[in-house]
This record gives structure tokens, C-alpha cells and sequence, in this order.
């Protein structure tokens, strides 16, 4: 009779197990309960999407803002490329003080024509037709005073005749020093200054292999960026669903622990009344322990993934952000079954067009190499001018002149240094084509696999579906039994810890039918934020 009654309590406890109406009231409970955490929770929090997490991590990621530079600075270096085919005009300006100036005289010269006028007078045969002048003066001068010149005339003509040498001394040495100035050249302080334009003319095909190295350093440069954004999506994809499976989880664990929980309170009650062993209470006191360390782990991990996600993103790591899918009942994910085009997976993927890149930019470079060993050709002309110039004698002026030329380089020897460097830059564009081909053959098998993990967990999560009908069948059967006294307290936790594996494991499957979906997109080069 005693046993009866605790059996009958049993049944009023468990009353609220599913099925019926009383289990729709509840059910209906439940969700309402839901409603308002889901409220209280949001309330003061930031909600974002997924597509609003993805607009915040293309946004705020660093190495995308790297990348963008990186575009920048590559259509510059493709501007300053075509640059190369254009004429350059440069000015040259100069000035320079030397402690000598140059001298076209030497010393001796110099000091011959200084004295030029003294030599001359000093010399044998001036002297000597002084001196015959003089006495032939001295003997007309009674002859032209006998006709009638006069003596003062006389008397000054002798005097002319005694200056002329010294008359003849300076102005010879007049002439003489004036001689010297202008060969002096007075270089001592040179003002010089040209204006140059060239113009290549045929470089080697050195400026065609740059122009064409530079326009694939840009391509480079966007396909690297396309690499990036794709990973940097990834990223964000993968860090969102790991908050929302955490919360998913995080309600499981809560629901998981109120099981037990309530479970240990019936068999302390049973304890009590004599129906029930301290044996069976220990049991379940363990699984609430478990049952509580778990719901810690899952707390303290998905604090650590909203972190990760703000990081993500680029939001303060302590932002209090909230989900939409993780306040839903279930993740509710969309089955599509995959479909593989493995062209348009090497015609897309980033990575690949990356190779192609370097593989292309290799062969350039070896272009600009075998530009070594042929002729060059340029024109030059220009104006130069300079203080002093040559142009009229040495003056203390500036002058200038135009100048026009064809410039033209012809390699002969170097000892085989062009021919080792092409060699050398042959390896390297050979060693790219091989990395290529590897690269594509891994493409091919990532996406092949991509497929196949899609269509996994497209059965894996129908599965879950069926193993969560079954462990809820099997709880509600435990604790119908549990009840009316068939079943052990043992069986009941046996039954808790099945429900519990195969509700996570939903969440797991449905995490992965999301997560598959995004590797395939990845895998076949189409992942973007549209």
C-alpha cells in the first residue's frame, strides 16, 4: 500500500512528460520561457546577421586593408611601367670652386709676353739702331739749322728720339700683358647647367617584358585579394556557426542538467520513502555533477567563440553581440545536395590564378634578362649651358649650345653572366608550372572531397534527425517506467545520457550541413559575401 502511494507521487512528479495535453501545455511553456530568455537576452545586445558579420570582417580585417595597399601600390608600379615608352626630360644644374684655374700660358710665356716691350728695347739690334740714329741726328742737326729749322724744333725732336725706347718699352708691354688676360681662363668658380630629354628607341624588348611583368603584378595583387576576402568570409562563416552550435549546446546542457536534476530529487524522494537504494541516489548525484561541469565547459566556451567572433570581425572582444540562429529552436538547416563542376572550380579558385601569375611574371623576367645581350638604342638631345664658356674665348658669361644624338649599346663579353641569369630564371618559371600542375591536381581532389563531405552531412544530419526521435521516444518510455516502478534510476540516466548524445549530435549535423555548404563554395572559388 505504502509502495502505491509512492508510486503514485512518482506519477504526478513525471507528469509532465510528453504527449497528450498536458505535455502540449507544457511544450507551449517552454517555448514561451524561451521567448522571454530570448528577450532579456537581446535587449541592450547587438544583433547581427551573418551577412552583417561578414560586411564587418570585409570591412575591419587588417590583411584585406594590407591587400587593398597592395592593389594600390601595383596599378602605381603599372603606371610608372608605361612611363618607360615615354621621352624623359631631366635638368642638371652645377657649380664648383677649384683653389687654381686652368692655364693655356705657362710661366714662361706669360713672363716673355709681360715683358715683351723691355726685351725688345734691350735688345742688341734696337740699341744698335738707337745709337745710329742718334749720330745721324747729331750730324743733320748743324745742316738743318744752316736752312732754317729752328732750334726749338730741333732741340724737341732730339728729345722725342731719347724717350722712344722707353715709349716703345711700354707700349709693348701694354700689348704684352693684354695678351696674357685673355688667355686667362679664370676657372676657379664653374656655373654649369643642361636640360636632356631621351627617348628609347629599342631597349632589348626590355620595356615590353616590364610593361606586361607589371600589368600581371596587378592581377596578382586583385587575385590575392579575392584569396584573402574568401578566407577572411570563411573565417567569419566558421566562427558564427561555432557560437551558434555553442548556444544551441548551451540550452541542451541547461535542459540535460534540469533532467537530472529532477531525476535526483524523485529518487531522494524514493530514498526517503524506502523504494530506492543510497546507491541510486549516488548515481544520479554523479550524473548532476557532470551534467553541471559540462554546462560550465559550454559557458566558458562560448564566451571564448563570441570573442573569437568579435576578434573576427573586428569588434572590441567584449562587444555583447547576439545571433539570430542561436535563439532560434533549432539551427533549421537548409539540405542542398551538392554540385560539382570541378572547370569551374579551377577557372575560379584564386589560389591557382595566383600561380598563373607568378608562373607569367617568371617568364617576363626572364624576357628582361635576355634583354641583356642585345643592342640598345636611345636619343638624346638636349642644352647645356655654362659660366665661363668656350664659345667665344674664354668669357665670364653664360652661354650655351643645343645638342642632338643617337645613343646605341652593344654588349660583347661579360663572361656568360646573361646567359646564367636567364638559365637560372628558366629553373625558376620550371619549378612554378610544376607547383601549378600540382596545385590543380589538388584542387581537383579538395573539391571532389568538398562534394562528398556535403553529401556526408547531408546523411548525417537525416540520421540525427531519427536518432533524436528515437532517444525521445526511448526518454519518455524511461520515464513512463521510471513511474510505475519497472524501470531503474540507472536506466532513466542511461536513457538522459542517449537523449543528450543524440540531440547534440543534431546540432553537430546541422552545424555541418552549414559549414559543408561553405566549404564547397570555398572549394569551387564562388565564395562571396552576396
Amino acid at each position: 500500500m505504502n509502495i502505491r502511494i509512492v508510486f503514485g507521487f512518482c506519477l504526478l512528479t513525471f507528469g509532465c512528460l510528453p504527449g497528450g495535453a498536458q505535455g502540449q501545455q507544457i511544450g507551449d511553456a517552454n517555448r514561451e520561457a524561451l521567448a522571454t530568455d530570448r528577450d532579456a537576452r537581446t535587449s541592450g545586445m547587438r544583433l547581427l546577421t551573418l551577412d552583417s558579420c561578414r560586411a564587418l570582417a570585409l570591412r575591419n580585417n587588417k590583411q584585406l586593408s594590407i591587400q587593398k595597399v597592395k592593389q594600390d601600390v601595383a596599378a602605381n608600379v603599372r603606371r610608372s611601367a608605361r612611363t618607360k615608352y615615354l621621352p624623359h626630360v631631366s635638368a642638371l644644374g652645377s657649380y664648383m670652386h677649384t683653389s687654381e684655374e686652368i692655364s693655356i700660358l705657362n710661366t714662361d710665356q706669360k713672363d716673355f709676353l709681360t715683358n715683351m716691350g723691355t726685351n725688345f728695347v734691350q735688345s742688341e739690334g734696337f740699341q744698335e739702331g738707337m745709337a745710329g740714329i742718334s749720330q745721324t741726328m747729331t750730324n743733320l742737326t748743324p745742316m738743318l739749322a744752316q736752312l732754317g729749322v729752328p732750334l726749338e724744333e730741333l732741340q724737341s725732336l732730339a728729345a722725342t728720339m731719347q724717350q722712344l725706347p722707353q715709349g716703345t718699352q711700354t707700349t709693348l708691354n701694354g700689348v704684352g700683358d693684354k695678351i696674357v688676360d685673355a688667355f686667362r681662363t679664370d676657372t676657379r668658380n664653374i656655373w654649369a647647367g643642361s636640360i636632356m630629354l631621351t627617348q628609347p628607341v629599342f631597349m632589348g624588348g626590355s620595356i615590353v617584358a616590364l610593361n606586361r611583368l607589371a600589368d600581371i603584378n596587378e592581377r596578382l595583387a586583385q587575385n590575392s585579394f579575392d584569396a584573402k576576402e574568401q578566407a577572411t568570409i570563411y573565417a567569419t562563416d566558421k566562427a558564427y556557426w561555432q557560437v551558434v552550435s555553442l548556444r544551441h549546446k548551451q540550452r541542451l546542457a541547461q535542459a540535460y542538467l534540469d533532467l537530472v536534476k529532477k531525476l535526483d530529487d524523485n529518487v531522494r524522494k524514493m530514498i526517503d520513502e524506502g523504494v530506492a537504494t543510497r546507491s541510486d541516489g549516488l548515481s544520479v548525484s554523479v550524473k548532476v555533477s557532470e551534467a553541471e561541469m559540462t554546462l560550465t565547459k559550454v559557458n566558458d566556451g562560448l564566451v571564448l567563440s563570441r570573442m573569437l567572433l568579435c576578434q573576427t570581425i573586428g569588434l572590441p572582444v567584449n562587444e555583447q553581440i547576439v545571433l539570430p540562429e542561436e535563439e532560434a529552436e533549432t539551427v533549421a538547416a537548409v539540405v542542398v545536395s551538392p554540385q560539382l563542376d570541378v572547370a569551374q572550380a579551377l577557372e575560379n579558385r584564386p589560389e591557382l590564378k595566383q600561380l598563373e601569375n607568378m608562373a607569367d611574371m617568371s617568364r617576363q623576367a626572364t624576357n628582361i634578362l635576355k634583354a641583356g645581350n642585345l643592342p640598345m638604342v636611345a636619343l638624346a638631345g638636349g642644352y647645356s649651358v655654362s659660366n665661363p664658356n668656350v664659345l667665344n674665348g674664354f668669357e665670364k658669361k653664360f652661354a650655351g649650345f643645343w645638342n642632338v644624338g643617337l645613343l646605341v649599346r652593344i654588349p660583347i663579353w661579360n663572361w656568360g653572366d646573361v646567359t646564367y641569369k636567364v638559365r637560372a630564371s628558366k629553373g625558376a618559371t620550371t619549378i612554378l608550372n610544376l607547383e601549378l600542375e600540382e596545385t590543380r591536381e589538388k584542387i581537383e581532389l579538395q573539391a571532389t572531397q568538398t562534394a562528398y563531405q556535403m553529401e556526408e552531412a547531408n546523411k548525417r544530419l537525416a540520421l540525427a534527425d531519427n536518432s533524436v526521435r528515437r532517444a525521445d521516444e526511448n526518454l519518455r518510455t524511461a520515464n513512463i517506467g521510471f513511474s510505475e516502478g519497472v524501470i531503474t534510476p540507472t536506466t532513466v540516466m542511461e536513457a538522459q545520457t542517449a537523449w543528450l548524445q543524440a540531440k547534440s549530435q543534431k546540432i553537430d549535423a546541422e552545424i555541418d550541413v552549414r559549414l559543408s555548404q561553405v566549404n564547397l563554395r570555398k572549394a569551387m572559388g564562388t565564395l562571396t559575401a552576396e
